[in-house]
């Protein structure tokens, strides 16, 4: 819609004009999710939705480095206890371990770390003993 409204004219009107003309073109056939229900209707307004939702699919994080750190260790320890061999536990756990102990010569900004690297052969214990519970 690249046409402007004409001067005099009501917006109202103008407005469902080019809706009306744009369905009599067919613009609003074939569309995805067309038939789907909307989602988010029953959550509780956010004004800050859209960039919320931004953030989600670009992968972002609003978190302080600190408390980022301390989640991507919590998500490498699970991907550790889920490897597929104790080789790829190892080199996970190596992976993490070294960004602790960078974070920990240098501290993020955000608060304290309250992290330590982990030990790779506790790691491997509760891999294991997951695997056999």
């Amino acid at each position: 819609m690249t046409e402007r409204k004409p001067p005099g004219v009501d917006f109202e009107s103008w407005v469902d004009r080019q809706i009306r003309e744009a369905a009599e073109r067919g613009a609003f056939e074939n569309l995805s999710g067309a038939g789907q229900p909307l989602t988010g209707l029953d959550a509780p307004y956010d004004e800050n939705w859209w960039i919320k939702k931004k953030m989600h699919r670009e992968g972002v994080s609003a978190l302080p480095p600190a408390l980022a750190l301390r989640k991507e260790a919590e998500d490498a320890y699970e991907a550790a206890l889920g490897a597929r061999s104790e080789r790829e536990a190892r080199r996970i756990v190596a992976e993490i371990n070294e960004k602790i102990r960078e974070a920990i010569r240098r501290p993020p900004a955000g608060p304290p770390l309250n992290l330590r690297p982990y030990d790779p052969e506790t790691v491997l214990r509760d891999r294991r003993e997951r695997r056999s519970g």
